[in-house]
């Protein structure tokens, strides 16, 4: 089936993907701290309010934990709701009802109801956000039985990913990087759905395999760029869900290069980046030409100003440098390489 085509940004997408699901269902409806105001969420709730009124799109107290077992009690009774929580570091107040409740009420009752929550919740550096205001804790949520957890990279993905969570029957954790709502690229038009649990090869290689997840794919994709000038062929794998996770595409790609580096985003110790090395050491250690590498934020909280977020979080730099050890290269000067043009646009903080 043929899709029309069009540049649109990460927001956009989303923007788009809920409008579309909301139109065609009655029971969606979206609600979170801002999520009616001028601000929308960046962007990405613009225009719910004026289309599906205010008892399908409206602001809520600043009660995390209330609201999410809020969003429990409409999916009960027959509801779709989307609760977004602005950072996913105040999504951990709500963890009682997340973890306890959400996750395992399907299974406590049997498999007899149908659970169909989204939570969207940002993650992301920038702006001075500080400890406070910077996590990501994928794997805080992958841990847990019955949340499915998506982390689209691009545009094209935000919404066909955001149209698989909206007709799940089941939970969904989707999170989604503030660097990236400024990105664009190529996304269908019309109705447009990319199932959950299917990864995704952002790039063919055959030196290496990078499993990157959210932004750092996009710093994944610059050290690909960088290390090809030296004839370096790397293998970038979006999973693009962690929660199934398509671990198949990632065996098969390790299996075709020998070598693994996992850029997750996020800290490494006991995280996605653990269990996604565990794996292929399991199933690809005979096809193995190196030890798996890992490569996410520093073992400490966050800093505030910004020459000590750059050493804090990984970046194409130093996906370049692991990779000249792993494949014995000598190193090069990266000095003179830029940032880049979607990350500038964050004023912050909302």
């Amino acid at each position: 089936m043929g899709f029309s085509m069009r540049k649109i940004d990460y927001c956009q997408a989303l923007n788009e993907a809920l409008h579309q699901e909301m139109a065609k269902n009655p029971d969606i409806f979206v609600f979170g701290i801002g999520v009616p105001d001028h601000k929308s969420v960046f962007g990405s709730t613009r225009g719910l309010l004026e289309t599906f009124g205010p008892d399908r799109c409206f602001d809520t107290p600043l009660c995390e934990d209330s609201m999410t077992g809020f969003a429990l009690g409409a999916a009960l009774g027959g509801m779709r709701p989307v609760h977004i929580h602005i950072r996913v570091d105040f999504l951990l107040l709500a963890m009682n009802q997340i973890v306890n409740m959400i996750a395992s009420y399907n299974y406590s009752l049997g498999g007899k109801v149908k659970l169909p929550i989204v939570i969207r919740t940002i993650i992301g550096r920038g702006w001075g956000q500080g400890m406070h205001h910077s996590k990501s804790l994928q794997s805080y949520f992958a841990h847990i039985p019955g949340l499915k957890v998506v982390m689209p990279t691009t545009p094209r993905d935000a919404k066909g990913l955001l149209t698989a969570a909206l007709r799940d029957n089941n939970p969904v954790i989707f999170i989604e990087h503030r660097w990236l709502y400024w990105a664009e690229n190529d996304v269908p038009e019309g109705e447009f759905l990319i199932p959950l649990g299917q990864g995704n090869i952002l790039r063919e290689g055959t030196d290496l395999t990078i499993v990157a997840t959210s932004w750092m794919n996009v710093e994944a994709l610059r050290a690909a760029d960088l290390l090809a000038k030296q004839g370096v062929y790397v293998e970038v794998v979006d999973p693009r869900t962690i929660a199934p996770l398509d671990e198949a595409l990632i065996l098969r790609s390790v299996e075709k290069t020998g070598h693994c580096l996992v850029a997750d985003n996020d800290w490494v110790e006991c995280g996605f980046s653990a269990e996604v090395a565990a794996r292929v050491a399991e199933k690809c250690f005979g096809r193995l030409k190196s030890p798996v590498r890992r490569l996410g934020f520093a073992h400490t909280p966050c800093p505030t100003v910004r020459c000590l977020e750059d050493e804090f979080y990984p970046n194409a730099k130093r996906i370049v440098a692991v990779i000249h050890e792993m494949l014995g290269l000598p190193p090069i000067d990266l000095s003179g390489e830029f940032s880049y043009s979607h990350e500038s646009r964050f004023k912050g903080p909302f």
